[in-house]
């Protein structure tokens, strides 16, 4: 491979940042979010020292939540724009030909049935 040429199935793809209305929108769900998790997880560590025991579960989701909060603002936040790899043909495993073919007759009676249903409600609708 020569130097001007990458395996990198990325390449081609734009790294943008979202910027503007759609930045701040995203910004303030984040913060809305942390701002309700972090009450969440006050609130359940409160009940679980009180001796709630299934409090303690919620102490734990709770920040885990606010982190799946955090990752998807940064995938939302940077996301990958452009051309998309060529993910190449579709091929199906040689046990399935034979299902994929049956599928597609029986796909093609259904269109054949459905056309020749709208022929004749076409035929049989009375003309002006």
């Amino acid at each position: 491979m020569g130097a001007s040429e990458s395996s990198d199935p990325a390449q081609g793809r734009e790294n943008t940042r979202l910027t503007g209305s759609d930045a701040v929108k995203l910004h303030l769900t984040l913060a809305v979010g942390l701002i309700l998790c972090t009450a969440a997880f006050v609130f359940e560590v409160k009940r679980a020292l009180g001796g709630n025991e299934l409090s303690w579960a919620y102490v734990f989701e709770w920040p885990l939540i606010a982190i799946f909060a955090c990752y998807m603002w940064w995938s939302l936040l940077h996301q990958r724009r452009g051309r998309k790899a060529n993910p190449g043909p579709k091929v199906v495993s040689p046990e399935h030909v034979e299902m994929l073919k049956a599928w597609q007759k029986h796909q093609r009676a259904l269109a054949a049935h459905e056309a020749d249903a709208q022929r004749a409600r076409r035929e049989s609708e009375p003309s002006p």
